[in-house]
């Protein structure tokens, strides 16, 4: 049961690490590009913000929901 435990645990620090680092890379390389568009065509910088924002709440809403699976997972595997 115990390699079960460990396995378990492996699993959800790689599901919350990984979802970390994409979610870093994403929102970086976004704030990079808008920085870009908004140098070139300061006139679309407040319509662009927007978008921006959206965007980065959507990529840490995917994060989140990793990060609330491998908690579910980690629960149920040490409940039992």
């Amino acid at each position: 049961m115990e390699q079960v435990y460990a396995s378990v645990a492996i699993a959800c620090g790689l599901i919350i690490a990984l979802g970390a680092v994409a979610a870093c890379i994403g929102i970086s390389l976004m704030g990079g590009k808008y920085l870009e568009s908004s140098a070139r065509q300061p006139e679309l910088m407040n319509d662009l913000q927007v978008k921006m924002f959206i965007l980065a709440g959507l990529i840490d809403a995917a994060f989140i929901i990793g990060t609330g699976i491998a908690v579910w997972f980690a629960i149920s595997t040490f409940l039992k």
